[in-house]
């Protein structure tokens, strides 16, 4: 079928397919690959972040310049995921898939994806601990420091709703970031399938859990340190944003992705 699309890529329907083949793959998982792929994703993803509050720190440059800019070296992170290997969250909501056309039970869906969120926690934590013991956040003057705190105080501050709707826009576009990249031959379709829908949910301030996860940490260690006169980000606001982020990716990546392509490609006609 990819002849009817005019490329070498996978067409819908094969990456249909594999998407299933692969989620079936992860459902399945040893726990402990799992989860060591799962701290992989997390650290890559707050890799992602970091290079973002790099651009944002920049004074020079405008709001518009700064989002597109900043989206752009996010993408390092899923690219990373994608291309490297490693187990993400929000990109796993596509294992619905595989659930939806009865090859993994639903039990199997939820213990991937519990390992999975709970060590990409502890990558992107654990990234955020090394980013603040190397003093990365004092260069440009401090600048970065200052602008991850503004950010995580920001997300903390987001009504539950706004901050529940922002994950659902943001994991619909990583999802297809996902599923774009699946019909990639070469290291380079990946790329590029990954690099325009990440662009697109950070310039628009989508919400990411990954990536919040490294940078709320990352705040309440610089304000522990000298970093002083904004308000505390805590446990409980992260929590508070965390917990809406989560159900609005997951809304979006398993329902608006992989639930209306199941529809389309492969739910069995009724007899």
């Amino acid at each position: 079928m990819s002849e009817l699309y005019g490329s070498d890529a996978y067409s819908p329907v094969e990456i249909a397919r594999r998407i299933e083949s692969v989620g079936e793959t992860k459902a399945r998982m040893a726990w402990l690959p799992l989860a060591l792929l799962g701290v992989l994703a997390g650290a890559f993803i707050g890799l992602g972040a970091m290079l973002f509050v790099l651009v944002k720190s920049d004074p020079t440059l405008g709001f518009a310049a700064s989002a597109v800019l900043g989206g752009l070296v996010f993408s390092v992170g899923l690219f990373m995921v994608v291309v490297a290997g490693a187990e993400l969250f929000t990109g796993n909501n596509l294992i619905v898939m595989a659930w939806a056309d009865g090859r993994v039970s639903a039990a199997q869906v939820l213990r991937n994806w519990g390992i999975v969120c709970l060590a990409n926690l502890v990558g992107a934590a654990a990234l955020a601990l090394l980013v603040f013991a190397s003093g990365h956040a004092n260069l440009n003057g401090g600048a970065i420091g200052h602008k991850v705190v503004q950010i995580a105080v920001a997300k903390q501050a987001l009504p539950f709703v706004t901050a529940l709707l922002r994950g659902v826009l943001c994991n619909v576009l990583v999802c297809m970031a996902v599923w774009m990249a699946m019909a990639g031959r070469s290291v380079v379709d990946k790329a590029v399938a990954v690099m325009l829908p990440v662009m697109a949910f950070v310039a628009a301030g989508f919400e990411h859990s990954i990536a919040n996860m490294y940078l709320m940490p990352l705040a309440m260690l610089l304000q522990h340190g000298d970093l002083t006169g904004y308000p505390a980000v805590t446990w409980s606001g992260m929590l508070g944003n965390l917990v809406p982020v989560i159900l609005g990716n997951v809304l979006g990546g398993a329902v608006l992705v992989a639930g209306v392509y199941h529809v389309i490609y492969k739910r069995r006609p009724q007899a």
